[in-house]
């Protein structure tokens, strides 16, 4: 069975008019924890986030404070795009500053936390037969660091990422999510790092600028569709919203993560956003929780 037909297959327990995948098979994991993580998306936007004090940068810090102290951490972020699937397998990844043209400050900064050698590789047991290639040379990059600085201040919980395949249709990426789900039994965050709306040609000078009427009509749309698990909307299957999303997406990756997080949930979790609201007119910093 090749790689994409496995994936299929993963997804065979859908139900169309639930929307979500039902909890994976929990025999694949012996050992589990009390509390059962939640699964969190963030809308990330600027690297200046992370030095900023706002009320985007202050939900997070009341998140973290508010959320079960998980085991460890698996990010999927927008920045870690790959033509293949991969996860990290060091022991201390580096803190990646991936950007250009910020002050020294943010060049400055580092989140020192441990990685998860072993995790890694039980997410690679766990996506078997599909290939996952460990890579023990990526780190954090800053749609992973930005946000946990605020998450998480002390940087003293493993974290690791899993890449996402460009290859994949948006259906697989979900179905690549719905493979982690166990892990929440065992305390470990699922976190997604992207934005709803990221349109970065179209943003404005001001970090409080008002969103454009496009932006702010795609993300209520998203919003419903993960009140009302509505697939169809969240899939892009409407040709009709087709200039929408060309408009809130002209490329994908920041909307990928979101799936990711909306596959390794359930059916029995609830839909709240911690946060709501944009910044520079053309990037949602919607934070959704499934819990």
């Amino acid at each position: 069975m090749n790689r994409r037909d496995h994936l299929k297959t993963m997804l065979a327990g859908l139900v169309a008019s639930i929307g979500f995948i039902p909890e994976a098979n929990a025999e694949k994991t012996k050992q589990a924890t009390p509390v059962k993580m939640p699964v969190l998306f963030v809308g990330h936007g600027s690297p200046m986030n992370a030095i900023s004090d706002n009320p985007y940068t202050r939900h997070l810090q009341k998140l973290g404070k508010q959320l079960p102290t998980p085991h460890a951490i698996v990010v999927i972020s927008a920045h870690w795009v790959r033509n293949d699937t991969r996860v990290m397998i060091s022991a201390k990844p580096e803190t990646i500053h991936d950007f250009g043209g910020f002050p020294q400050a943010l060049f400055d900064m580092q989140y020192p936390a441990p990685g998860s050698p072993a995790l890694g590789k039980q997410i690679q047991q766990l996506m078997a037969p599909v290939n996952v290639i460990g890579d023990a040379k990526w780190g954090l990059d800053h749609g992973a660091w930005t946000v946990l600085h605020h998450l998480y201040p002390k940087a003293n919980i493993p974290v690791i990422q899993l890449s996402m395949n460009a290859n994949l249709t948006l259906v697989q990426h979900m179905q690549v999510g719905a493979a982690l789900q166990t892990l929440r039994q065992q305390g470990v965050l699922i976190l997604g790092s992207g934005n709803i709306v990221h349109n970065i040609p179209m943003a404005q000078d001001r970090m409080a600028s008002k969103p454009f009427e496009w932006a702010a009509a795609f993300d209520e749309l998203t919003k419903e569709g993960l009140l009302h698990r509505n697939l169809g909307q969240l899939l892009a299957t409407d040709k009709r919203q087709a200039q929408l999303w060309q408009l809130s997406h002209p490329t994908i990756e920041h909307y990928l993560p979101l799936l990711y997080t909306l596959g390794a949930s359930n059916s029995t979790d609830k839909v709240s956003f911690p946060y709501e609201g944009f910044q520079e007119g053309a990037f949602s910093m919607r934070s959704v929780l499934f819990s």
